[in-house]
């Protein structure tokens, strides 16, 4: 599978939203997504304005569905969704009704194992259940908890190898990794390289970030689509 650049939008407001996938889009960026600060912020609205200024560019609705998940799948794919998250904590049946949604409205479903006891059963059991990706997520609170206590903080990459190993859906690794860190995910196996808070955006007030943002992304791109092909066991065809 070629690796994807995908750019978390944290902002709450539409316009600072086109604003940066503006530049995001011409620096390289494959998939565009509508962060869930920009969801609770703007709703709907804010999908159809990504889908409006960008109608080709792949948008991920960061949904982190936890029950009522077929209507909000329906609702996000109607209004130009390609991918919706849905939280392996919910209960299997939101799951299930989620990933029907993805069938019956032709989006993809991306399972988020944030908060889960055992991560790398909560990715195997996220595919079992009819997700067609896997993020592997460590929490923007459980980060800063952790830290706050003086203690270090878990990254994705802890297990990541391990949560490739067990499924056979292209992977994503999210939460509180450098530049760095992030450019290297697919050397893990994980193919679906997030560029979010605290890289581009500022993490404590889920806005862009000042600087040049557009270079730094062009900078990621490049380095992430040199990898060329990631062995996916089954990949998600787009």
């Amino acid at each position: 599978m070629k690796p994807i650049v995908q750019i978390s939008l944290d902002v709450t407001t539409i316009g600072e939203a086109l604003e940066t996938a503006e530049l995001a889009v011409r620096a390289g960026v494959d998939w565009l997504e509508a962060g869930t600060p920009l969801i609770l912020a703007e709703g709907l609205n804010g999908i159809r304005a990504l889908r409006s200024r960008f109608p080709e560019t792949p948008i991920v609705a960061d949904l982190k569905s936890m029950d009522g998940g077929f209507l909000e799948a329906e609702m996000m794919a109607k209004a130009g969704a390609y991918y919706v998250v849905v939280m392996a904590r919910a209960h299997q049946e939101t799951i299930k009704v989620v990933c029907k949604a993805g069938k019956d409205y032709g989006v993809g479903v991306m399972g988020d194992n944030l908060g889960c006891p055992d991560m790398v059963a909560g990715a195997k059991w996220l595919q079992d259940l009819g997700c067609d990706f896997i993020i592997h997520h460590i929490g923007y609170d459980e980060r800063r908890g952790i830290a706050a206590r003086g203690e270090k903080a878990p990254t994705p990459l802890d297990q990541l190898r391990e949560v490739v190993a067990a499924v056979d859906i292209p992977v994503q690794a999210v939460g509180g990794m450098s530049i760095d860190q992030a450019i290297e995910s697919p050397t893990y196996g994980a193919p679906l390289v997030v560029i979010g808070a605290p890289l581009a955006i500022n993490p404590d007030r889920f806005e862009r970030a000042g600087g040049n943002l557009e270079t730094v992304l062009r900078q990621i791109c490049d380095a992430v689509h040199a990898y060329g092909d990631i062995p996916v066991r089954r990949p998600y065809l787009c």
